[in-house]
């Protein structure tokens, strides 16, 4: 057994060991031998098990723990809530969080405690997984999380928390706001990304082994998946701004959901139509915003549906008669497309494709389609739009002008060929300037006071990018145009 940290003293225990027995997969007895195995003084530690209202083998459990553990009951029914719940009845410095279908090596406790004295750095940090697998479906699952594992933990700047063994100071989970069970298990992420975003470090302790059972049934990696997947659209559409919220990645089918609102797909569609003769880029254009301005979100939903069904269904097949490669490829390839179909359908579901709270391109602009994510050239931040773009705008009583900032990426602006249409009638060459790096438009308010801003333009061939890129935009500034009295009249502003 290590000496205690000196840091450490007091009547209260140096480790809160928090045991979730939700997902136990039969596997919660092994995990408490485990614990109540260790070569560490019991003294310096105590067992929380927490127990969900579903557990079912009451006896059992009481027997085995005896007075080696505390019993904490409680209503949630989810992992992360049970480990929330324990932390919050936890006495020891440190909270010890893992799972009940994971269970230590006798010397874990031991091992911790020299990490204690050799980083006091750390805030906290992980152990290592070894994966114990069971049928061949369970070895390409472990071997597909054990390198998400091992890229966290040992490249990726802060995505640290493992929630299968993770060891943190108690003062410091709190201050970072803790495990939400809101969240799912994307709340590991959260917690990581906050810990970081406030200067704490997490550590890696591989000499600290922990055994982990990977289940192998699709059904509940599908489970697996669904639950981080809503916590993670939950967490961006409350758009918080909590330390660490701008470090989280942003997934394409959260960030381009405004590409499914009705009204600006049909926008697009008739800009394209009627910009261009039959030709390649107008039936890209119409094969692009064809369906959702038909069906909206739905034929995103249902196309990626198919997918994930036939990748399951190879999956499936494959379990019984193919090669572990065969297995390992198709089980990464049926994650991908259930996770981008589970994405679409929490964001379809709660009616998200309208487009609130996007990342906006102006203050007057209410929703946008038709845009990739953001990026910089030349130390200057801006997006893409496609070939086809649309955007629902407020606009001010009176004359206005509507300034695009478009860096000339793609060379000098009057040579791109865009064209502009206002609520579907393109706006004549009298009513576009170009100055400097922006295109400026001018046009009389509608009389809702929104209106939908279109164009099209030839579509950009960057080396090595298969995305369809039309115009590069900076920034969309609108308002009252100060000389209107000297502007051209609103008839010779507009043309069919």
């Amino acid at each position: 057994m290590q000496d205690v940290p000196a840091s450490y003293g007091g009547e209260s225990p140096l480790f809160s060991v928090i045991i979730p027995l939700e997902f136990h997969r039969g596997q919660w007895e092994l995990s408490w031998l485990g614990w109540t195995s260790q070569t560490a003084d019991a003294s310096l530690y105590e067992l929380i098990l927490v127990v969900p209202p579903d557990f079912t083998a009451h006896d059992k459990l009481s027997a085995l723990a005896g007075d080696s553990a505390r019993l904490e009951f409680t209503n949630s029914d989810h992992d992360i809530g049970l480990c929330a719940f324990g932390a919050a009845k936890a006495r020891g410095k440190y909270l010890f969080f893992t799972e009940s279908h994971c269970w230590p090596e006798p010397d874990v406790i031991d091992a911790c405690i020299r990490a204690i004295d050799a980083h006091p750095d750390w805030a906290g940090f992980s152990c290592r997984s070894v994966p114990i697998c069971h049928n061949r479906l369970s070895v390409a699952e472990a071997a597909m999380y054990q390198a998400d594992i091992e890229f966290g933990m040992k490249q990726h700047p802060w995505r640290k928390v493992l929630d299968q063994c993770f060891v943190t100071r108690r003062d410091v989970y709190r201050e970072c706001g803790g495990l939400r069970e809101e969240f799912g298990h994307f709340a590991e992420w959260v917690l990581a990304a906050a810990y970081h975003a406030r200067g704490h470090t997490i550590g890696y302790l591989e000499e600290a082994r922990f055994h982990h059972y990977y289940i192998g049934e699709i059904g509940e990696l599908k489970k697996f998946t669904l639950d981080f997947v809503q916590g993670e659209i939950r967490y961006l559409r409350e758009a918080r701004d909590d330390p660490g919220s701008e470090l989280l990645d942003i997934p394409i089918e959260w960030s381009s959901r405004g590409d499914f609102n009705v009204a600006l797909a049909r926008s697009a569609l008739v800009a394209r139509m009627r910009s261009a003769h039959v030709n390649r880029e107008s039936l890209e254009g119409l094969w692009r915003w064809g369906p959702i301005a038909l069906t909206g979100g739905r034929s995103a939903c249902t196309s990626a549906r198919i997918s994930g069904a036939y990748a399951r269904c190879v999956l499936t097949m494959l379990t019984m008669v193919g090669s572990r490669d065969g297995i390992a490829r198709w089980l990464k390839r049926y994650i991908a497309s259930l996770i981008r179909f589970q994405r679409l359908d929490c964001i379809h579901g709660s009616g998200e494709a309208a487009g609130a709270k996007l990342p906006r391109l102006g203050d007057r602009v209410v929703a946008q389609a038709g845009f990739h994510a953001p990026e910089v050239w030349q130390h200057r931040s801006f997006r893409w739009s496609e070939p086809e773009a649309a955007l629902r705008i407020r606009v001010p009583n009176g004359r206005n002008v509507i300034r695009i900032a478009s860096p000339e990426i793609r060379g000098p602006l009057d040579r791109i060929g865009v064209r502009f249409y206002l609520d579907g009638v393109r706006l004549s060459d009298a009513a576009i300037a170009i100055d400097a790096d922006a295109f400026v438009l001018q046009f009389d308010q509608p009389s809702s006071g929104t209106a939908i801003l279109a164009w099209t333009c030839s579509r950009f061939a960057a080396q090595g990018d298969e995305r369809r890129l039309g115009l590069p935009v900076a920034g969309i500034s609108i308002g009252a145009d100060e000389g209107a009295n000297d502007a051209p009249s609103p008839a010779a502003m507009m043309q069919g």
